[in-house]
C-alpha cells in the first residue's frame, strides 16, 4: 500500500513538471520575462517534491526488500538444517550444488529485484494512463495528404509511442531470447568458483604438505576459464540488449519533436505545447518499454528464482520421499533397559543399495563395544546410522529413555568463533564455567592454550589435527553424554596420547556406553567388546560379536574398579618415592586433592597427553566368550 501511495504521488509530481515544461516554453516563446522568471522560481519546490517522493521510495523498497530477505533466507535455513537435510542432500544428486551461494547470494537477488519490478510495472502502467491522455489531448489529430489523399489520425502521437514501442519490445525479446539460459548458467559458474577456492583455503594444510599448488593452481584455471566463458557469452548477450534499449532511448527523445514539427511550422501548435508532447511521448514511451530496459535483470533474477526454487524442490522431494516410503528409512525409538539395540538393522544408500545388513546387538549401559572390519565394509555408515545422522535403511534402533548421545567424528569440528566456544560446542559458551572450560583443557592436554580461550580467531587453521581431536574430547568431559559414538576418533594422535585419552574417557566417564569405530589394534585394550564386519554380497555382515574381558555386568564393573584403584594407589606411591614422602601421607594427600576414588586423574596422568610418556603396558585381557553372527 506504501508504494502504491508513493507511486501516486511520484505521478503527480511528474504531471506537475509536464505542465510545468509546457508554460516556461510558452512563456520564453511569448518573451514574457515575468512569467519565465515565475516558472523558474515554481520549478523549485517541484524538484524538493521530487526528491523526497524519490528518497521515500527508495527508502520503503529497500525496507521491504529487506524484510523479505529476512524472513526467505531464515526459512531456508531452517527448511535445509532441519532433520539433517543439509547433510543428507550432500549424498543425493539433484539440482542443489552450492546451496550455501543460492542461499546466500540468489535470495539477495530473487528478493530485490521482485520489488523493484512491482514498484516498476505500477510507475509504468500508472504513467502510460496518465500520459496517453496528455498526449492525445495535446497532440490532437495529425491531417496529411498521401498520393492525393486525405488522411485524418487522430491521437497519432499516442499511436506512434505504441508503435515504436512494440518495435523496441520486440526486438529485445528475440535478441534476449537465450538471456535467461545464459545467466543462470553465469551464476552456477560463479558459484562453482567459489567453493573452488574456500575449499583451497580450508585444506591448505594438506595441500601444502603434498606440494600440490601446482595441480590446485590447474584447477582454479580450468575453474576461471569455465566461468570466463560462461561470462563471455553474458558479455554479447548484454552488448545486443544494451545496442536495443541505448538506441530506443535516443530516438525517443527526437520522435515526438519531429511529428509535431509539422503542426508546430503551421500554427497549429505552441512551442510549449510541443515540448510537453515531447516530454510525456518520452514517458509513454519509457513506460511501454520497460521491458526492454529491465529484461536483462529481468534474466538474472529468473535464474536466481529458480536456483531457490530448485533447493526448495529438492527438499521436498526428500521429504516426500521418506514419508511415503519411496525412501526406506531407519526406525527409531526409546524404552527403559539397553543402551542400544539394533534389531535387524540394514543400512542403505539412498538408492537401496545394502550397505550392512540385518544387525543383530544389544549393548549394556556403561559397555564399551568396538567396531572393527576392512575398510569400506560400512563401519562409519554404520555408527552414523546409530548418531541418527544416517537415515536409510530398514529395521529398528532403540535407544535408552533419555539417552544423551555426542558423536566424535575423524575430522574434528571447530566453529568459528572463540576457543571457548568451539570447546563448548554446541552449547553455548556462556553456559558453561570458565574453570570448568580450563579443567576439560587441561586434562586433554590442551593447557598452553587455557589462557587463550577467549580469544576469537581461525582456530580451524591454527589447531593441527590431533589438537583437534584432543579439543573434541574436552567437549565429552565438558557435555558428560550417556552414550559415546568415535569414529576414528584417535586417528591424528600418537600411540600413548590415545592410550590417555581413552584412559581419560573410562575414569572420567565411567558409566558411559562407548561405540567405537577403529583400526588400530591396541584400541582392544580400552574396550571389553569388539563387533567384526565383513564383505558380503547385498552388503557387509557382523560375522563376530566377542567379548575381550567379561560379559557386562555388576561384577565386571566391581573388578574395574578396583582395577582403576589398584592403579592409581601404584602411581601415589611411585610419586610418594620420588618425592621422599610416606606413602600413607601421600595417599592420603591424593584423596584431599580429588585423587583417586573420586575420579580425578593424576599428576602422572594429566601430564601424560602432554609430555606423551609412554603408555603404561598391561596384561593382555582374556577373552572368555565368542558368539558367531
Amino acid at each position: 500500500m506504501s508504494l502504491l501511495v508513493l507511486v501516486l504521488a511520484y505521478l503527480f509530481v511528474q504531471y506537475q513538471i509536464n505542465v510545468w515544461n509546457r508554460t516556461f516554453f510558452d512563456a520564453l516563446e511569448q518573451k514574457n520575462a515575468a512569467a519565465a522568471l515565475y516558472q523558474a522560481l515554481f520549478y523549485i519546490p517541484l524538484v524538493c517534491a521530487s526528491v523526497f517522493v524519490s528518497v521515500s521510495a527508495t527508502y520503503c523498497r529497500m525496507t521491504t526488500q529487506r524484510l523479505w530477505r529476512e524472513w526467505l533466507t531464515n526459512h531456508a535455513l531452517d527448511r535445509w538444517m532441519q532433520n539433517g537435510h543439509y547433510y543428507h542432500l550432500n549424498l543425493l544428486e539433484g539440482e542443489h550444488q552450492n546451496p550455501e551461494y543460492r542461499i546466500g547470494e540468489d535470495i539477495r537477488v530473487a528478493t530485490e529485484a521482485p520489488v523493484d519490478f512491482l514498484y516498476g510495472i505500477l510507475s509504468a502502467v500508472l504513467s502510460a494512463v496518465t500520459f496517453i491522455v496528455v498526449l492525445w489531448s495535446v497532440g490532437g489529430a495529425l491531417d496529411i495528404t498521401l498520393g492525393g489523399t486525405a488522411l485524418h489520425i487522430p491521437g497519432f502521437l499516442v499511436i506512434a509511442a505504441l508503435i515504436y514501442s512494440l518495435l523496441g519490445t520486440g526486438s529485445m525479446i528475440i535478441i534476449g531470447s537465450q538471456f535467461v539460459r545464459v545467466a543462470e548458467t553465469s551464476q552456477q559458474r560463479e558459484a562453482e568458483f567459489r567453493y573452488a577456492l574456500t575449499r583451497l583455503r580450508e585444506n591448505g594444510e594438506s595441500i601444502a604438505l603434498l606440494d600440490g599448488e601446482k595441480e590446485e593452481r590447474a584447477g582454479l584455471s580450468r575453474g576461471l576459464g569455465n566461468l570466463l566463458e560462461a561470462w563471455r557469452l553474458a558479455v554479447w548477450q548484454n552488448v545486443r540488449t544494451a545496442f536495443v534499449s541505448h538506441t530506443s532511448g535516443l530516438i525517443a527523445q527526437v520522435v515526438p519533436v519531429l511529428l509535431c514539427a509539422p503542426k508546430y511550422l503551421a500554427g497549429d501548435m505552441t512551442l510549449g505545447q510541443v515540448m510537453q508532447a515531447a516530454s510525456a511521448f518520452v514517458i509513454v514511451q519509457t513506460a511501454f518499454s520497460w521491458l526492454v530496459d529491465n529484461y536483462p535483470r529481468f534474466a538474472i533474477w529468473h535464474a536466481s528464482a529458480r536456483r531457490i526454487t530448485s533447493l526448495f524442490a529438492s527438499i521436498d522431494a526428500l521429504e516426500r520421499a521418506e514419508k511415503a516410503g519411496g525412501i526406506t528409512v531407519l526406525s527409531r525409538s526409546e524404552y527403559e533397559g539397553k543402551a542400544l539395540q539394533l534389531r535387524g538393522v540394514s543400512v542403505t544408500l539412498d538408492d537401496g543399495t545394502g550397505v550392512v545388513q540385518e544387525a543383530e546387538v544389544d549393548v549394556a549401559p556403561g559397555e564399551r563395544v568396538l567396531i572393527v572390519g576392512e575398510s569400506g565394509t560400512g563401519k562409519s555408515t554404520l555408527v552414523r546410522a546409530i548418531a541418527g545422522l544416517w537415515p536409510w535403511g530398514e529395521g529398528r534402533i532403540v535407544m535408552q529413555r533419555g539417552t544423551k548421545l555426542l558423536m566424535l567424528p575423524q575430522r574434528a569440528y571447530v566453529p568459528l568463533g572463540s576457543l571457548r566456544r568451539a570447546a563448548t560446542y554446541p552449547m553455548a559458551a556462556e553456559d558453561v564455567k570458565e574453570e570448568d572450560v580450563r579443567e576439560a583443557l587441561e586434562a586433554v592436554g590442551l593447557g598452553h592454550l587455557t589462557d587463550r580461550i577467549e580469544e576469537e580467531g581461525p582456530w580451524e587453521q591454527t589447531l593441527s589435527g590431533g589438537e583437534k581431536q584432543r579439543l573434541a574430547f574436552a567437549r565429552l568431559l565438558l557435555h558428560r553424554p550417556d552414550l559415546i559414538v568415535l569414529d576414528e576418533a584417535t586417528s591424528a594422535l600418537d600411540p600413548d596420547s590415545q592410550a590417555y585419552l581413552m584412559e581419560l574417557v573410562n575414569e572420567k566417564l565411567p558409566d558411559a556406553t562407548v561405540i567405537s569405530v577403529a583400526h588400530r589394534p591396541e584400541l582392544e585394550a580400552y574396550h571389553g567388546r569388539k563387533l567384526v564386519l565383513e564383505h558380503r554380497r547385498g552388503g557387509a555382515r557382523l560375522i563376530r560379536d566377542e567379548y575381550l574381558t567379561f560379559a557386562p555386568g555388576p561384577r565386571v564393573k566391581l573388578l574395574r574398579r578396583l582395577f582403576r584403584k589398584r592403579r592409581r594407589a601404584g602411581e601415589t606411591e611411585a610419586e610418594a618415592k620420588e618425592g621422599g614422602v610416606p606413602a600413607d601421607k601421600a595417599a592420603s594427600a591424593s584423596r584431599k586433592n580429588g585423587g583417586g576414588a573420586n575420579g580425578t586423574a593424576t599428576k602422572s596422568e594429566r601430564k601424560a597427553g602432554a609430555e606423551k610418556k609412554p603408555a603404561e603396558k598391561k596384561p593382555p585381557k582374556k577373552k572368555t566368550e565368542l558368539v558367531e553372527s
